[in-house]
């Protein structure tokens, strides 16, 4: 018969204590460099704000402060009626 072996007392991960980095807190790209305003034709900037499957990445994730991240949101809702931008990858 196979013995039943019992699980080791010791080192747990809740006893552990791990070194937390501070986080780096993410600088709007668009107030560091100043634009007054973001153009629904400027694809350049308009496709680093969206994922792969064309999704809009939010502002949590790509550190926009939030009156720039509503217009980018409007600028690439501009850009896919146009259709100089997928509404949803290939």
């Amino acid at each position: 018969m196979s013995e039943y072996k019992k699980p080791q007392q010791g080192n747990d991960d809740k006893n552990v204590k791990r070194l937390k980095r501070p986080i780096k807190k993410k600088v709007c790209v668009f107030c560091a460099d100043k634009v007054e305003s973001i153009d629904y034709k400027d694809l350049a900037k308009l496709k680093k704000m969206i994922t792969e499957k064309g999704k809009i990445i939010p502002r949590r994730a790509s550190g926009t402060c939030a009156a720039h991240q509503r217009e980018v949101v409007q600028a690439i809702k501009r850009a896919r009626i146009m259709a100089l931008l997928p509404f949803v990858a290939e």
